[in-house]
């Protein structure tokens, strides 16, 4: 006699078991995967929104330092305009003493029979415009302006023969250069005296 084992249920139950388990980790990958995708995701918006916020940083601090560079310029243009204004007066303060003796020299070398009708300063060059009773009152004149300390190269530019208030004279032009004379200790005390 043989014994018939009938397998047929175990197998049936062994390939229930096997799909159940294929089942259930199919599921898990499936969730395991779901898990992974949503990490990976929150994970992604999170740096995205980070570097959103640091793009908003940057630019909110760039408009800062806009503003700061066009203050900073605004405040260089001032101190360019303030540096201008300071050396004009500088200018004028060591050029005020020139004119003073300009006028001064031009009354001391001016020789009798010289009048002048105008005179105009360019800078250190002075122009002279004037009529004189001969040629040669106009040579002393060039004379004296050359020994004059306060003025140095006279040129005479033109002389030609005019009449006013019907007298026949000599109208001249002539060209002189002031020079940049320090002023003496002598005029630094004096200076210094007239202060109170």
């Amino acid at each position: 006699m043989t014994v018939r084992i009938n397998l047929l249920p175990h197998r049936e139950l062994r390939r229930a078991a096997r799909q159940r388990h294929f089942a259930f980790l199919a599921l898990g990958t499936g969730i395991l995967a779901l898990l992974i995708v949503i990490l990976v995701h929150t994970i992604i918006v999170g740096q995205i929104d980070l570097q959103k916020n640091r793009n908003r940083y940057l630019e909110t601090e760039t408009t800062k330092l806009d503003k700061q560079i066009a203050e900073i310029k605004k405040l260089k243009e001032q101190t360019q305009a303030l540096l201008a204004r300071k050396n004009v007066v500088e200018n004028l303060q060591t050029t005020r003493p020139e004119v003073v003796h300009l006028l001064d020299q031009l009354v001391r070398q001016l020789p009798e029979g010289i009048y002048l009708k105008s005179v105009k300063e360019t800078g250190d060059n002075v122009n002279l415009v004037g009529y004189a009773q001969s040629s040669a009152r106009v040579s002393t004149l060039m004379r004296n302006l050359e020994a004059s300390p306060w003025l140095e190269s006279p040129s005479l530019v033109e002389i030609k023969a005019a009449t006013v208030n019907g007298l026949r004279v000599s109208e001249f032009s002539l060209d002189v250069k002031l020079t940049h004379q320090r002023p003496s200790e002598n005029d630094a005390s004096n200076s210094k005296d007239r202060k109170p």
